[in-house]
């Protein structure tokens, strides 16, 4: 049977840069085929015309969906399983799923969709990506422009329930597997890092918080999270149960260009010989990435003794380990990426990681 697809629910309210990141990812892929599923609500379109016209060969026009029958959360049965089982029935699969959610639908019964049958067997969660309006956040409001998610929610006839936004906000951050604090560009550094600290110690342990400037995250941040977030709702508890409904505009103030690129992180790759004691290793690997903040870390690694070389693959605190090949013609060593934000202590990771 072939392999899950990995899909990856993005979250965050009206404005936060839900479309930018998006845009940026595509723009971006290396080469993997993404497909598109975006939650439209009214007659906008807005973010489809603004992805369609990305013009990456990895995402072509065939590959993006729009739901514009309301709020993804609400309309799961009706809308969203049947847009995926059309998505799954293609020939050429997509290599990975994005869903790009309305700034009001709760993450939470999005992720319990994929439970369904049909859906369960095909497809995983590989994350939950919550995009925050940094600026918004740190001032007090939860988006750019709370009038725009009231005239928004206004539009919906289905709507049901009048919550308050600092419940949907506690919602989208207890569901999320990474917090993106976009806009980080209007902070000072101070700022920003009192805000990525905050939404840490109000997430789950493991969640990840990473600064961005535009939406500029590199792809290897982004997606391969390979969380499983259908099969850890219980973790991801909802303030309420109540669904609402808007559309994301791409409010991107963007008299701030595109040049800001990756500035905010950095990777590269250690090299070193073989190891006597791949579980061993793979404990010091986790350590020094909590000593570190290291975000991902990846490579193969030679051990003595193995004609076959062992992939290790590390997302925040859990690292996973595998043969998976003979070396063959390859030299027999030990290389490593090192991916994190910028300011990494290169030095003392080349160190730990070679001891």
């Amino acid at each position: 049977m072939p392999a899950k697809i990995p899909a990856t629910v993005v979250t965050g309210f009206l404005g936060a840069g839900k479309t930018t990141l998006i845009r940026h990812m595509l723009q971006n892929a290396e080469g993997k085929r993404i497909a598109l599923i975006i939650n439209e609500f009214g007659d906008l379109g807005v973010d489809g015309d603004i992805l369609k016209g990305c013009g990456s060969q990895t995402c072509t026009e065939d590959d993006i969906m729009e739901l514009s029958n309301g709020c993804i959360c609400c309309t799961v049965a009706e809308d969203f399983i049947p847009t995926m089982k059309k998505l799954l029935a293609r020939e050429n699969r997509p290599d990975h799923i994005v869903i790009e959610t309305s700034g009001l639908a709760l993450p939470q019964p999005l992720v319990r969709a994929f439970n369904w049958p049909g859906i369960s067997t095909r497809v995983t969660v590989d994350g939950v990506v919550t995009v925050v309006d940094g600026k918004a956040v740190t001032e007090g409001r939860f988006a750019h422009n709370v009038a725009a998610v009231d005239a928004q929610r206004a539009l919906d006839e289905n709507l049901d329930h009048e919550t308050p936004l600092s419940e949907l906000f506690e919602d989208q951050i207890a569901c999320a597997d990474m917090i993106v604090v976009n806009k980080t560009d209007l902070l000072t550094a101070d700022e920003a890092e009192a805000l990525a600290s905050r939404l840490k110690s109000e997430s789950r342990e493991g969640v990840q918080v990473v600064h961005a400037t535009m939406g500029a995250l590199p792809v290897d941040v982004l997606l391969g999270q390979g969380i499983g977030a259908e099969n850890d709702l219980e973790a991801r508890h909802e303030v309420h149960h109540h669904h609402h409904h808007d559309d994301d505009e791409d409010d991107d103030h963007d008299d701030h260009h595109h040049d800001h690129g990756h500035d905010e992180f950095e990777s590269f790759v250690v090299t070193r010989g073989e190891i006597a004691d791949p579980k061993g290793f793979a404990e010091r690997v986790a350590a020094i990435i909590r000593d570190h903040d290291i975000l991902r870390l990846k490579g193969f690694v030679a051990v003595e003794g193995k004609p076959m070389r062992l992939t290790l693959q590390a997302v925040g605190p859990r690292v996973e380990t595998y043969f998976d090949q003979p070396f063959g013609a390859q030299p027999r060593q030990t290389r490593l990426v090192v991916i994190g934000e910028a300011g990494l202590d290169r030095a003392a990771i080349e160190e730990a990681l070679s001891a």
